[in-house]
């Protein structure tokens, strides 16, 4: 007979499935919608737009990278019954600083670009209705009374039927431009552009695809999900799967729509979010204002998922990091304490919702102090090797029963990971004006 575990996200008893199937999914796309932001759409753009279909296979392996880095933070939820932030503060109190100076300034600067990427394709929209800032406001503030006063069962639904959004968005541009798909087949060939830089670009949109803290976030949410034990790692296997197999699409997509409609004509546009507003406007001259505003809602679901899903997901995190600093260990470990939702209840949840939102909008009116970026810039680049690292040192030692740790397939992605991730961080620190910084 199947296990029952009391999932207190619902209310109902919950059977642990004996295999896994596709009615249980929910985490995999709640990550995947979260991890795919403008900036990854606009970087796939760039790419198709720079190199044609030549790099699609990068875009490939970047899907393949983040399912074993997702992979890894789901199985030590379900096999050790303790949190990410449990396991990192039993490698050192060096890993509590890290995250404390991180998760602090990371959200300062994330707050106000998140709030940004989402007003840009409204204001494109309703370009008199107010300004970009308040259109940013507004975002942050429907994020936050979201968050607030929903639990995770409405987070995920909200979150699935904007993925549902952005799926039939960037699909049908993918068809709209008529993709060669003879060359889309050669682009799976792992063959490199013949440009200057071309191993660091192809790289940094390999290390780009899908997401960076949200792929820690990936077990806090499985626990939310009510999945507390190893009776669900086929499950969260299969649902981890269809993340980046979605996100795989979303992002293959948009190098459809770079190589045919910008690469082919040589048009070049932006980097950053606003690259995606000139997208719109190309759109526009090329099928059509009608296409151009489907893009743009398609845009907003895209920005705003991201915007919610962090203000989600970081926030748990943050929760179970004051609770295991507090001392509150028993609670900090327990499966079943994070599922109850009540870190979604507690105060640094809360507090944590209201730093993403209230001090970024200082930003939003006198722009990035540049200081501060060069350390966000540093700091984010460090996250995803730190990831990495020590997944790979919580996996294969004692702290994770025998039967889960790492076999060599799950050695060999994590290490591939983790000495793609620190090449791409090197490079952004050598890349910052540090001259500048003093």
């Amino acid at each position: 007979m199947a296990d029952t575990t009391d999932n207190t996200v619902t209310g109902e008893t919950n059977s642990v499935p004996r295999k896994s199937s596709w009615r249980y999914i929910g985490p995999g796309i709640v990550v995947a919608a979260t991890g795919v932001g403008a900036g990854d759409l606009v970087a796939t753009l760039i790419a198709g737009s720079n190199f044609g279909y030549t790099l699609l296979w990068a875009a490939v392996i970047g899907c393949l990278v983040k399912i074993s880095l997702a992979e890894a933070a789901g199985r030590w939820h379900l096999s050790t019954g303790s949190t990410l932030f449990d396991g990192w503060a039993s490698l050192g109190r060096w890993t509590t600083w890290f995250f404390a100076v991180y998760v602090v300034i990371w959200g300062f600067v994330y707050g106000a670009a998140a709030m940004s990427s989402s007003a840009l394709p409204l204001q494109a929209l309703f370009p008199d209705v107010m300004d970009l800032e308040w259109w940013a406001i507004a975002c942050g503030l429907v994020g936050l009374v979201f968050v607030w006063f929903n639990k995770y069962a409405v987070f995920e639904k909200v979150m699935t039927v904007l993925v549902g959004v952005m799926f039939v968005v960037t699909v049908y541009l993918a068809i709209r431009v008529t993709p060669n798909l003879g060359d889309a087949l050669a682009g799976l060939l792992p063959v490199l552009p013949d440009e200057k830089d071309s191993i660091l670009n192809t790289l940094g949109l390999i290390g780009g695809v899908g997401g960076t803290i949200t792929l820690a976030a990936y077990g806090y949410w499985v626990n939310a999900k009510g999945w507390t034990n190893t009776g669900w790692m086929k499950v969260m296997r299969l649902d981890n799967r269809v993340a980046y197999i979605t996100t795989g699409i979303f992002v293959v997509a948009m190098l459809f729509v770079g190589a045919e409609l910008l690469h082919s004509a040589n048009v070049a546009i932006a980097s950053g979010d606003k690259g995606l507003v000139q997208l719109s406007d190309i759109l526009e001259d090329e099928y059509g204002s009608a296409t151009a505003k489907f893009f743009l809602i398609g845009f907003f679901a895209t920005s705003f998922t991201s915007l919610i899903g962090v203000w989600h997901g970081v926030s748990l995190m943050f929760a179970d990091f004051v609770a295991r600093y507090r001392g509150d260990e028993g609670a900090a470990a327990s499966g079943q304490k994070v599922a109850s939702g009540s870190r979604e209840r507690s105060w640094p949840f809360r507090a944590y919702l209201l730093w993403l939102t209230f001090p970024p909008m200082v930003l939003l009116f006198q722009g990035q102090p540049f200081r501060l970026v060069i350390i966000y810039g540093v700091l984010g680049a460090a996250f995803l090797p730190f990831l990495a690292g020590t997944l790979m040192w919580l996996l294969n030692t004692s702290r994770t029963p025998r039967e889960w740790r790492n076999g060599p397939l799950s050695n060999g992605m994590l290490a591939i990971a983790g000495l793609l991730f620190l090449v791409l961080c090197v490079k952004q620190i050598w890349d910052q004006p540090w001259s500048e910084f003093f």
